[in-house]
């Protein structure tokens, strides 16, 4: 009887799908922009008489699935011109879309709101506006992306003038940073002071904090999804800027036209260039010494057809520090410290039927972090009588495919899998000399990860939408596998044109763990995998909010979370892998930890004055009583990046097309830090004065952080192009903000190092 009532269930299933589908085609395509030729993620596509809608996706495509007979589309995307197509829909569509005339009315930001709007179903989510991002104030006249969402509410940075991440009471290796859909694993320079990403190559920009779909996975605590540009297919284009600390260029045209793309951006440092002399000038010693950091993104696009393209990209980004002493007592030593990324891909879309798209990604990733010392002859720098090489690294190589189908117009797909072989090499030592050679530290570790996953986007009613989905990975390293089922929900009640209600739920598992003793973000900080004895971390978060609209004026959102985190790891006290010779597992401590806040955010996209104002009030605590894995005698103590209050105001105001000015204010409870707060003598014998007494773990707060910067943009258009200068302030009232707190060396007194006072800076950027 069950089997019948089971035959009986799929075939009623199947002539309800058919039923779905007569009387109904398909209208598919592209949505582009006419002058470049560049797809427009996000671009809306809405049939005013069925009152049904889609969204384009990653790569500009969109299925929509309507009844027979007469179909008015409106499609649109902010800052561009609708195009309007008015047809009878008698069999499937294709249809190819250019959008143009670009509107200059009042808008200033061009971005789209997309799935995360308020009628979206996901929520923690937001798209990062570019153009913003490139006429904010910034430190030494450095656009950056990463400092742009430190700014978003429920994201804190890691300290002053730094790019790490900290979401939702989580750690700076819970950030999974995505490339065209290629993980990076470091993404600094200077060390956190700058992020990896060229604004001059990116495209656009999303941030997921939770709720996330199930396509995403491998961190706890938030997505910050970037692609990039593919390039103007019709005519050449690019853009030279120099700032304080850095020169950047783009360059982007046909090969083709209209077939064949590319785009090619490159940023360099030039603080080896004032540095180095300056070193030279007062050093006692004969020392020729440098620092510089450099990126280089390229990517090439070709369109085989409507239906078919190809994408190829490059991106490479390193941090060099060099150092050269001459006839020192030890002779001539030269050293040489690099890290940094490489990431291509190749991948291949392709639109099978008006239903059904699918991407297919090859893909290599590799970070390295390298230190080269020679020990050069006292009287022949051309002979090596020692070297010394420290290195550290993952690599990455990856297939994927994911598909998107939309087989009604209720129901939009997902789903794709993904291989992954993890190559881990945490720590390598090499001595070699005219006498020995010596090799030290742990072997390779060798890893492999499978992902799959399916998730829904499903309009169960008028005001109900659900996304619902799951993923389901595999870990294998050494012997040792883990497997995870990670379930995801959101659903988005419309309770009106203006306001709806938006709830999700997220089971993450990551794989993958970050071993740092520093604040900030360190070149030796090692990236290493679960094991046996280290389990991989967990987290399960639920958030719930409002969002309301004010059409035209503003839109406010509130939002509340509670996150749970397990498997969290930390070093041992006083412990520390680098060099140390043992197994980094027997290092470090396992625990748990907790998160919970409210979010609200007020942003306002169009008119002469755009931008947001962001408030988060949240609370992480962290627990380590694990047999034999204590910390903080076994007692809930605050994380270090716990937060109260969290505020961050950005304004912009158009004063005309030739000026621009901005603003940006921020505020945040100081920072959690360990701090010994009595002293007393210690039994006769010792040699020392005092000994320090530590009650617990981040039992002292650091003093509030405020800060105003601003900035003016001033523009002029020429007949091949348009120059930009751009003046900003950095810290504009100087509050000596507290970078480190320090005792002396009796232990009396508490002093506090500040580094980033009032800095003004200018940067000129060209257009042609």
């Amino acid at each position: 009887m069950s089997k019948i009532k089971y035959t009986l269930f799929i075939l009623s299933f199947v002539v309800a799908t058919i039923a779905q589908g007569a009387g109904r085609h398909t209208v598919s395509g592209t949505v582009i922009d006419e002058a470049s030729g560049e797809t427009l993620i996000g671009a809306t596509v809405f049939d005013s008489l069925s009152r049904k809608g889609a969204v384009t996706n990653a790569y500009g495509f969109f299925s929509l699935t309507l009844p027979d007979g007469n179909v008015s589309l409106k499609v649109s995307f902010v800052g561009y011109q609708p195009e309007r197509y008015t047809f009878r829909l008698t069999k499937d569509t294709v249809l190819n879309i250019k959008l143009g005339g670009s509107i200059s009315l009042k808008a200033v930001v061009v971005t789209a709101e997309r799935e995360h709007d308020l009628k979206g179903v996901q929520m923690s989510a937001v798209d990062i506006p570019l153009e913003q991002i490139k006429t904010m104030p910034v430190l030494f006249g450095e656009a950056d992306v990463v400092k742009t969402v430190q700014l978003m509410p429920g994201v804190q940075s890691g300290g002053e003038g730094t790019t790490g991440m900290y979401v939702r009471g989580g750690g700076p290796d819970e950030n999974l940073y995505l490339l065209d859909g290629i993980p990076l694993y470091n993404v600094d320079h200077a060390f956190g002071f700058f992020s990896a990403f060229n604004p001059d190559a990116i495209k656009n920009i999303t941030l997921y904090k939770g709720s996330f779909p199930a396509r995403f996975s491998g961190r706890l605590s938030s997505v910050l999804d970037i692609y990039s540009n593919n390039g103007n297919d019709k005519s050449y284009h690019g853009s030279a800027s120099i700032g304080a600390i850095s020169a950047r260029l783009n360059v982007e045209g046909p090969i083709i036209k209209e077939k064949t793309t590319f785009n090619f951006s490159a940023r360099r440092s030039y603080l080896d260039i004032f540095t180095r002399p300056a070193i030279k000038i007062f050093s006692e010693s004969d020392i020729d010494a440098g620092y510089n950091f450099y990126d280089i993104n390229a990517k090439l696009t070709h369109k085989f057809s409507d239906r078919s393209r190809l994408f190829a990209s490059f991106y490479l980004g390193n941090d060099v520090i060099t150092i050269g002493l001459n006839e020192s007592v030890f002779g001539n030593m030269d050293m040489r410290y690099v890290w940094g990324n490489i990431v291509t891909s190749l991948r291949w879309n392709y639109m099978i039927n008006p239903k059904l798209f699918v991407n297919v990604t090859g893909s290599y990733t590799r970070y390295k972090n390298n230190i080269v010392f020679d020990m050069k002859d006292f009287n022949d720098r051309d002979i090596t009588l020692m070297e010394f090489q420290y290195k550290s690294g993952i690599q990455d190589l990856s297939t994927r495919a994911d598909f998107d189908y939309h087989p009604w117009e209720k129901h939009s797909i997902k789903f794709g899998t993904t291989y992954t072989y993890h190559i881990f090499t945490p720590d390598v030592l090499v001595l070699e000399s005219t006498d020995f050679d010596t090799n030290m530290g742990a072997p390779p570790t060798l890893a492999h990860e499978l992902n799959n996953y399916l998730e829904d986007s499903w309009d169960i009613t008028s005001w109900l939408r659900a996304n619902i989905g799951a993923n389901y990975t595999i870990f294998n390293v050494n012997g040792t596998t883990y497997q995870s089922l990670q379930p995801r929900v959101g659903l988005r009640f419309l309770a009106g044109d203006n306001l709806s209600f938006k709830t999700g739920y997220a089971h993450m598992t990551q794989y993958i763990h970050l071993l740092s003793n520093s604040n900030v973000s360190m070149p030796n900080d090692l990236w290493v995998p679960a094991t046996e004895n280290v389990q991989p971390m967990k987290s399960d978060q639920i958030a719930a909010g409002a969002f309301y609209n004010i059409p035209d004026i503003v839109e406010l959102s509130v939002e509340g979370y509670y996150k749970y985190m397990r498997n969290l790891i930390e070093y041992k006290d006083g412990a520390s892998y680098m060099f140390s010779g043992d197994s980094w597992d027997e290092m470090v401590y396992s625990g748990d930890g907790w998160s919970y806040g409210v979010e609200f955010m007020a942003r306002r996209t169009v008119g002469k004055l755009t931008g947001w104002v962001a408030y988060t009030w949240s609370k992480t605590d962290r627990l380590f009583d694990r047999e034999g894995q204590t910390l903080n005698n076994g007692k809930v103590f605050p994380a270090k990046y716990d937060r109260r209050h969290d505020i961050s105001i950005v304004m912009n105001y158009k004063i005309n097309e030739k000026i621009d000015l901005s603003a940006t204010w921020v505020f945040s409870t100081g920072n959690a830090m360990t701090l010994g707060l009595q002293n007393f003598k210690p039994l006769d014998g010792y040699n020392m004065d005092y000994l320090t007494y530590l009650e617990s773990r981040n039992n002292y707060r650091m003093p509030n952080y405020h800060r105003l910067d601003l900035s003016t943009n001033f523009k002029r258009k020429f007949k091949r192009g348009e120059r930009t200068i751009n003046i900003s302030v950095y810290n504009v009232y100087n509050r000596q903000n507290p970078y480190m707190l320090y005792q002396n060396v009796s232990g009396t007194k508490l002093k506090q190092l500040s580094v980033f006072m009032l800095i003004p800076s200018v940067a000129y950027t060209y257009k042609f």
